[in-house]
């Protein structure tokens, strides 16, 4: 007798929906038929007809636990998670103390079973190269994100560490997450526009000229020895620049963040220092160059770069603010609000969203199939994106009004961790997911 039955569901299965009933045994997918013909479960849900669809995998978050906990905690970010349809998460190392060494990975890992999805832990990369080979058996999903410029947490590499990083990084067999802006070019920019207090005056701070710069060093440093995971790109010059280089057949992914696929420079007039993030928003060109290269496969994933930060904090001039967004739980919905207004098909949704994070750093999920985590939700209605509604501790969002599809229920493992607006997951009932230089014997805690 399965653990769970799920019945009356319709699954997108060989490019088609087609009705169809699923069974979980012990957290995985075991069967999946148009009738399973299996009468009794410990658990049956009624899909009465609804789409089901992979768990969102989220490989850019900043839970902000340890340290900034005001902002976020491993528990409300993982609730937030839930309720917009990601059931795993990697969270990136610049919290305080900045995860790069083995105390304070050990230290996160205690932090982050408070989750209610599973989890990843992304190791930081500084002048830490001795820690790096301990970082990746105690279990880190990959390297970074790694700061080519001065952004939040003050974790930004010079080029001679940052080609000592990569090479180390690919004599491990791991991924290194690079943050791609040049910090010359930022600097330069910077000292120009400083005294300008209108929000657009930080995007020219910031320009695509400086991401472009900074995705070609990267690639030049890594040369043909590393696996290099550009974190969202938002310039049209740097996704020119990546499907160059993935024509060459380098070692080269990418993603980008919802709130430059949804947001431009255009919103700086709705939304002022709450729209300012690392990259900055782009203009117009550059926004529809993402969309363009998320259709063509130069993109590989979206993910949120959840980001947040209080409403109180960003309500200052757009240079006083800090720089970041809450995302988790809306990038999902939008995505799927994206394939209803035929921005992408749902079968390139799902790769972006599931089968690719899980393809990239080598996991057993974002895929209907038997054998698979049982990691999925089942589509809702379309509804307005309110602040009010949401569960990060942010309180607030930069896609205020728009609309989003969100899941009527998230099941994670086979477990229902969100139901009708409701959380259900208990506390902790997320699971940890090693990287693949993972040894069990060195990563007791404590």
């Amino acid at each position: 007798m399965p653990d769970l039955l799920i019945k009356n569901a319709r699954l997108f299965i060989n490019d088609a929906i087609q009705p169809a009933e699923m069974a979980v045994d012990n957290g995985k997918i075991s069967k999946i038929s148009k009738i399973i013909g299996q009468k009794e479960a410990d658990e049956v849900i009624d899909a009465k007809g609804a789409l089901i669809l992979p768990g969102a995998i989220d490989v850019h978050v900043h839970f902000r636990d340890p340290g900034m906990t005001k902002k976020e905690n491993w528990y409300t970010g993982s609730c937030a998670a839930a309720s917009g349809g990601v059931t795993a998460v990697f969270d990136h190392p610049n919290t305080i103390p900045p995860t790069i060494d083995p105390y304070s990975f050990k230290e996160k890992r205690k932090a982050a079973k408070k989750s209610i999805i599973d989890y990843g832990i992304n190791a930081g990369v500084t002048s830490n190269l001795a820690n790096f080979k301990e970082l990746w058996e105690l279990g880190a999903t990959a390297f970074g994100e790694i700061f080519m410029a001065e952004s939040t947490g003050s974790l930004n590499v010079n080029e001679r560490t940052l080609k000592e990083a990569l090479e180390a990084i690919g004599n491990l067999g791991a991924v290194a997450c690079i943050h791609a802006e040049d910090e010359e070019t930022r600097k330069k920019f910077m000292h120009l526009l400083k005294g300008n207090l209108a929000p657009e005056s930080y995007s020219k701070s910031r320009p695509n000229l400086s991401e472009k710069i900074a995705v070609e060093k990267a690639i030049k440093l890594a040369g043909d020895g590393t696996r290099l995971h550009f974190c969202h790109i938002s310039a049209l010059e740097s996704i020119g620049v990546i499907r160059k280089a993935k024509t060459e057949n380098r070692k080269i992914t990418c993603e980008a963040a919802p709130h430059h696929l949804f947001l431009s420079t255009r919103d700086y007039r709705r939304l002022g220092a709450l729209g300012k993030m690392n990259p900055p928003l782009r203009d117009f060109p550059s926004q529809q160059g993402l969309w363009a290269g998320l259709n063509d496969g130069t993109i590989d994933i979206v993910a949120s770069d959840h980001a947040p930060h209080l409403e109180s904090e960003k309500m200052t001039d757009i240079w006083s603010a800090p720089a970041g967004v809450p995302g988790v739980e809306t990038m999902l919905p939008l995505m799927l609000m994206a394939v209803k207004r035929n921005l992408l098909t749902l079968k390139r949704m799902i790769e972006v969203t599931c089968m690719n994070p899980a393809r990239i750093f080598n996991l057993k999920k974002g895929l209907l199939a038997p054998g698979y985590d049982a990691d999925m939700i089942i589509a809702g209605e379309a509804k307005e994106i309110r602040k009010e509604k949401l569960h990060s501790k942010a309180g607030w969002t930069p896609f205020y009004g728009m609309k989003g599809i969100f899941p009527k229920m998230t099941i994670s493992r086979g477990i229902v961790v969100f139901e009708d607006g409701e959380i259900i997951g208990k506390r902790g009932c997320g699971q940890f997911i090693p990287g693949q230089g993972y040894l069990e014997k060195t990563s007791e805690e404590g």
